[in-house]
C-alpha cells in the first residue's frame, strides 16, 4: 500500500523513540490521563451488547476498562499504528485474561470488516491522521448505521501551558528542537473546532457536538525527571543528545515546572474537546 511521507514519519515515530518511551512510561500516562479514559468508559452501560472500536488505543488501557464494563456481551477492539505498544497491549490482556482484542495496523487505511462496530471512541489517538477525511470515512465504514463516536482530543497548545512548558524551557539549550506545525499531524492538530466539524461531516458523520473539555490531571513528582526526559518534542531530541547537555536541559526542564509541583503531585488542567458523532445512514 502506497502511503505519504506523513504517515511514514507517523509509523517511524510510533514504532521508534516514541512508542518505546510510551511503553516505559505506561503505568505513569496511564494514571495521568485515567479521567478521560473514565469518561470514555462510564458513557456506556455496564454489560451492554456492544461492539467498541478503541482508535489509537496505544498500551491498551482504555480498551481493557471498556472490556471490563461490556463483560462477557460484549467486545472491544483496540488499532494502534504502534508494534511496541500493541505488544504491550496484549501482555496486559493475556494477564488479565481479558477478552479485548488488539489490531496493529493504521485506522486510516486498515481493511475493517465493514458495519461491525456500534461504537468508536478515541482517548488522545485520533489527531496523527496525515488525511483525517479518509480516515474518518475509512472508520465510518466500519461502523454500523447509527453508531456513536466519542473522542477527546486536545485543544490548541496556548490552552495548555502545561504540554509547551518543557520546549520553552529547553529551547535556548536546544536549536535543533523542532517546531510545531500548525495543522500538520499531532497532539494539537484538532484543536480548530470547525476544522474538526467539517473533517466529520465530510466524511459521513452526523449529530456532530464538539464541546469544551477542562479535566484536573496529575503525575508523581518522582516521575517528572523521567517524564521530561522521554516524552514529547523534547524527549524525542534528547534521545540523540550527549552529556553533558542532556543532563543540563532536563534540569532547566525540571526548574521549569515548579509552578505545577504540589508535594508529590505534579498538577495540571488538560484543555480538550469532547467530540461526538453518530454515523449517518447510509443511502
Amino acid at each position: 500500500m502506497n502511503t505519504s511521507p506523513a504517515t511514514d514519519d507517523q509509523r517511524a515515530l510510533w514504532n521508534g523513540v516514541a512508542g518505546h518511551a510510551w511503553v516505559d512510561a505506561q503505568q505513569v500516562l496511564d494514571g495521568m490521563l485515567q479521567p478521560f479514559e473514565d469518561l470514555l468508559v462510564d458513557a456506556v452501560a455496564a454489560g451492554a451488547p456492544l461492539h467498541v472500536l478503541d482508535v489509537g488505543c496505544g498500551t491498551g488501557s482504555s480498551t481493557l476498562a471498556m472490556a471490563r464494563r461490556l463483560g462477557t456481551d460484549g467486545r472491544c477492539t483496540g488499532i494502534d499504528i504502534s508494534e511496541p505498544m500493541i505488544a504491550l497491549a496484549r501482555e496486559r490482556a493475556a494477564v488479565e485474561r481479558s477478552r479485548a482484542e488488539f489490531v496493529c495496523a493504521d485506522a486510516q487505511t486498515h481493511a475493517f470488516a465493514p458495519a461491525q462496530f456500534d461504537r468508536l471512541i478515541s482517548r488522545f489517538g485520533v489527531m496523527f491522521f496525515d488525511d483525517p477525511v479518509r480516515a474518518f470515512a475509512n472508520l465510518r465504514r466500519a461502523a454500523r448505521d447509527g453508531a456513536e463516536l466519542q473522542c477527546v482530543v486536545w485543544r490548541k497548545a496556548a490552552d495548555n501551558p502545561f504540554m509547551t512548558t518543557a520546549e520553552r524551557a529547553a529551547a535556548p539549550l536546544l536549536p535543533n528542537l523542532p517546531p510545531r506545525t500548525p495543522g500538520a499531524p499531532g497532539q494539537c492538530s484538532f484543536a480548530d473546532r470547525d476544522h474538526v466539524d467539517g473533517i466529520l461531516r465530510a466524511s459521513s458523520w452526523g449529530a456532530v457536538d464538539i464541546a469544551p473539555l477542562d479535566r484536573p490531571c496529575a503525575l508523581p513528582t518522582a516521575a517528572l525527571r523521567r517524564y521530561v526526559a522521554r516524552l514529547g518534542p523534547v524527549g524525542r531530541v534528547l534521545h540523540d543528545t550527549a552529556e553533558p547537555l542532556r543532563s543540563r536541559v532536563i534540569d532547566a526542564v525540571v526548574a521549569a515546572f515548579a509552578p505545577y509541583v504540589h508535594g508529590d503531585e505534579v498538577r495540571f488542567v488538560a484543555a480538550c474537546w469532547m467530540i461526538r458523532a453518530r454515523a449517518t445512514r447510509r443511502g
